[in-house]
């Protein structure tokens, strides 16, 4: 099925934006229109993985379809199911392929409501012509405390003394108990979630040292380190941020678990291809590590309940039997206050993309935004042009648009994907027609929206 020259038409609804969405985008206090297909159904989203109801309830308010699932789907189970859908909402489990996206000829835009989108083919999306948004700062707080808790409890033993109780055996200890206060934390990645997290270490009495692929300013007295190499050396706790790349892929192996301190402990609640397991669990029955918490893994189950076992990924069950190990089910965002600020950050983008046009935000597309059509202006309407990044696409645009006033114009490219927005006044249903005929039609065309 091809995924290229396709053409929608979109008029306004009568459902407002919620006030928050209109405060943030009116001009002189005017209210923005919110615009909407026309041509085509009603705006049908696809939502899975148990996202935020208030983020359902964000779109029902503005008059879309919503199909909430709460589980993940499979790469079949996607490609029989999107076909019918503009825009999808998933966490980290669901996969959006190439394959999916040749079954999607009405997708206009996907939201990753998490951090990460390494779960979307980035380059497919775009070359369709789809948009992909995120909420990459949203759930930073919610990590660091977590990596906090899991700092105390690794040094204390905690789970192992909370299991031992549980089965009817006290098993009061001190030998291998630890304070953190003048521990060293050795945080790889110091982005949003790191640099928070420097923060509270320090506050608990901790040294804390950081290494990144970039100079960054350190907060508090936080030193950067010139290597991973001497991080590892030099840390009690290493705590791993960063996003799954061809470079990060089993970031730490063998060679950098042997750098480590004797007695160290690892954390990872980044990737779950950034680690090792296998070396890591060599490194934990050899006694050179003293213990590890993982919070997400190379292979993770789709929906809750039995699954984490060797069929799944063929250490299982041995990490699952080694002491002092922390295993939590990728919960490191999972928090009421980061999923109700993860909910809101990306309906409000997806929204945006589907009622304004505005790609602000987005990761794999040309960020262009306009100033909103108002209330008032109800002769205008708006054009959303993605074409190919190819020389002469903007003269073959204006030469189309010649015949009309463009109130406004804003065009940007990305790598091979370019995106032009224009407000033109004064265009009567049939112009539309006549437009969406001429536009559609240009070599370079990928996806054509008109929004009134």
């Amino acid at each position: 099925m091809s995924i290229t020259n396709r053409t929608s038409v979109a008029a306004s609804p009568t459902f407002s934006v919620q006030d928050r969405a209109l405060r943030r985008r009116s001009v002189q206090d005017i209210p923005p229109r919110f615009l909407h297909p026309l041509q085509n159904d009603r705006i049908r989203l696809l939502i899975l993985e148990n996202i935020s109801q208030e983020a359902v309830s964000a779109f029902r308010t503005l008059g879309f379809h919503v199909d909430h699932y709460t589980t993940a789907m499979t790469e079949d189970q996607l490609v029989e199911k999107i076909a019918t859908y503009h825009a999808i909402g998933i966490r980290s489990k669901t996969k959006i392929t190439q394959r999916v996206i040749n079954a999607a000829p009405r997708l206009l835009a996907i939201g990753c409501f998490c951090i990460g989108t390494n779960q979307v083919d980035l380059n497919a999306a775009a070359a369709a012509g789809i948009p992909v948004f995120n909420s990459p700062f949203s759930n930073s707080r919610s990590v660091a405390e977590l990596v906090m808790a899991e700092l105390i409890a690794l040094s204390r033993q905690l789970f192992e003394r909370s299991y031992e109780l549980r089965n009817g055996t006290w098993n009061k200890k001190s030998k291998g108990c630890w304070e953190v206060r003048g521990k060293t934390l050795g945080i790889v990645g110091y982005g949003h979630i790191g640099s928070q997290l420097s923060v509270l270490a320090e506050s608990f009495g901790m040294r804390v040292l950081f290494h990144d692929i970039i100079n960054i300013m350190p907060l508090g007295t936080a030193r950067q380190m010139p290597t991973l190499s001497a991080l590892l050396a030099d840390s009690d706790f290493v705590t791993l941020h960063v996003p799954e790349l061809p470079e990060t892929t089993n970031l730490i192996s063998a060679q950098q678990l042997s750098e480590m301190k004797q007695g160290s402990y690892l954390i990872n609640n980044a990737r779950g291809k950034v680690v090792d397991i296998p070396a890591l669990i060599d490194a934990l029955k050899s006694g050179h590590l003293a213990g590890a918490a993982i919070d997400v893994f190379p292979n993770e189950p789709g929906s809750n309940g039995p699954g984490f076992n060797d069929n799944l990924n063929a250490w299982a069950t041995e990490l699952r039997n080694l002491p002092n190990v922390i295993l939590t089910p990728h919960i490191g965002g999972s928090t009421e206050e980061a999923q109700r600020m993860i909910g809101d950050e990306v309906a409000q983008a997806l929204s945006s993309y589907l009622g304004y046009g505005s790609t602000i935000g987005a990761v794999n597309f040309p960020e262009v935004d306009l100033r909103p059509i108002t209330a008032e202006q109800d002769s205008q309407i708006r054009i959303c042009h993605v074409h190919k990044n190819q020389p002469g696409v903007l003269r073959q645009i204006n030469e189309v648009l010649s015949p009309y006033n463009v109130e406004k114009q804003y065009s940007d490219s990305k790598s091979d994907i370019a995106y032009v927005m224009a407000d033109i006044a004064n265009v009567s249903r049939a112009d539309v027609g006549k437009l969406q005929e001429l536009i559609s039609h240009t070599d370079a065309n990928i996806l054509t929206r008109f929004l009134a």
